[in-house]
């Protein structure tokens, strides 16, 4: 049976569905919006497509994507430097930012993954060991998520850096400001006791 979609929008949907998250629905929407739409609208994006890898790169100190050497955060000299959060993703610095963090980043763009190749040389760890290195770091906070991988990257980090950085910290884990007990999972009410607080 011939195909009943044309090529143009069969190659446009397979391409969606590459992006996370968007399975093969959203993809035919998403086609089929751009192609209802007025020409200027997919011709704009695929002009900020094409800009979105030219003229980015890493911060040479964090590794956070950049369009300097240095991003905004490591060239504030008013945030203190000598604690770093290391954080999995771009994104999540974007959060600790919203959040009022006010020391700096470590970016690791991923977390060790064996099952997808993800081991420490695919991560940003060389820079992170040479900036421990130096002395200057006080103080580590280990952002990666609370999941299996998250916490394998964790104790990674932890036996690697804990010979440079006098301190290494892990986010605190446990229920979320208005949760109801009784919807939470056992580990989460494990690391809410283990982590509980005086008040």
């Amino acid at each position: 049976m011939q195909p009943l979609l044309p090529p143009q929008i069969r190659v446009v949907i397979d391409e969606f569905t590459k992006l996370p998250g968007i399975g093969h629905k959203t993809a035919e929407r998403l086609t089929f919006y751009l192609l209802r739409s007025s020409k200027t609208d997919p011709m704009s994006l695929s002009r900020a497509l094409q800009e979105l890898k030219e003229g980015i790169t890493y911060c040479e100190a964090c590794q956070m994507v950049s369009v300097d050497v240095q991003c905004p955060i490591c060239r504030d000299q008013s945030r203190d430097h000598a604690l770093i959060l290391v954080a999995e993703e771009p994104l999540d610095v974007v959060a600790f930012e919203k959040s009022g963090y006010k020391g700096a980043y470590h970016v690791l763009h991923g977390v060790l993954s064996p099952i997808d190749g993800m081991g420490p040389e695919q991560l940003k760890l060389k820079e992170l060991m040479a900036r421990c290195k130096t002395g200057a770091i006080t103080e580590l906070i280990i952002a990666t998520d609370p999941d299996v991988e998250g916490e394998a990257t964790a104790t990674y980090l932890h036996r690697e850096l804990a010979k440079f950085v006098p301190k290494i910290t892990r986010l605190a884990h446990g229920l979320p400001s208005g949760a109801e007990i009784e919807f939470a999972d056992q580990v989460t009410l494990r690391e809410a006791v283990a982590g509980r607080r005086e008040l």
